[in-house]
């Protein structure tokens, strides 16, 4: 496997390549994005050209969030890329990516402005235009991205479709460790009871999807249920939402294609997920 530093060499080493995936990370790789690698490879194959890149993001974090603190693996994350399959890391830093302050920045749809974008003003902004830069330096024909960022999953689709790029985009299932609980290189903030504790909030999805497997269409009611039921131990919930899944507006009672998206502080530790539900309406 490879390892590239930088813009030119990037182009250079991929002019040839007419069957590559990319597969976006910040790092601190676990199975998680390890998965990503594996499906970018299945879309590929053996002869195709999975690439990864490493880049902490400064864009997408507000100044009072973890920017300074977030892990930066990038050795093992090389190991790890390779053993699952990957043909290049690309790992520029931050003034090859951004070598004067960027002034041209990707605004996205008003989807950016709900959920995580509520609560984290220009997030989204920030990871569209890295994506975007991303897309241009690789010019893939495959991204994967995973659904444990569900909002972003559909706010990158959005920018891919209006800006016509010619990118597959592919959204893999969330990897979860055996009691339920989203991997995230965020986790590793979590104290020993707080990571007891963390499963609850995937356990309160499933809950809120057999409820409306079962028929309640009392989607209010379902969300303010399960935003006291973490407040009681001990979360600080910054939304718990049942929305239709294709575009994360607010349900009628015959949707069929929901999604149940949730994020909530456990201590100094915030925690996103989502399971979606696909109804049979009796």
């Amino acid at each position: 496997m490879e390892i590239i530093r930088t813009i030119t060499a990037m182009r250079l080493r991929l002019a040839t390549e007419n069957n590559t995936a990319l597969v976006p990370t910040m790092g601190n790789l676990h199975a998680g994005h390890l998965e990503l690698i594996r499906v970018a490879r299945e879309k590929t194959g053996a002869a195709g050209c999975v690439v990864v890149s490493i880049f902490v993001n400064r864009l997408q974090f507000a100044p009072h969030e973890d920017f300074a603190t977030y892990p930066r693996t990038l050795e093992h994350d090389c190991a790890r890329a390779a053993e699952a399959g990957a043909d290049i890391v690309f790992a520029a830093d931050e003034h090859e990516l951004y070598p004067v302050a960027q002034q041209f920045l990707v605004e996205p749809s008003p989807l950016q402005h709900l959920l995580d974008g509520a609560v984290r003003p220009g997030h989204f902004r920030g990871v569209a235009t890295v994506v975007l830069k991303l897309f241009n330096i690789v010019l893939p024909q495959v991204a994967v991205f995973g659904k444990k960022d569900y909002q972003q999953c559909r706010v990158l689709a959005d920018m891919v479709r209006q800006f016509n790029l010619p990118v597959a985009m592919v959204f893999a299932n969330t990897v979860r460790a055996p009691d339920g609980l989203a991997l995230s290189s965020r986790n590793g903030y979590l104290s020993v009871a707080e990571r007891l504790e963390a499963p609850r909030l995937f356990a309160l999805l499933g809950g809120i999807e057999a409820e409306l497997q079962a028929g309640n269409r009392d989607y209010a009611g379902l969300e303010a249920a399960g935003l006291s039921r973490l407040e009681k131990h001990g979360w600080r919930p910054d939304y718990l939402r049942i929305l239709r899944a294709g575009d994360l507006q607010a349900p009628e009672a015959t949707t069929t294609d929901l999604v149940v998206l949730a994020a909530a502080h456990l201590g100094a530790t915030r925690l996103i997920d989502n399971i979606e539900v696909r109804r049979v309406l009796k």
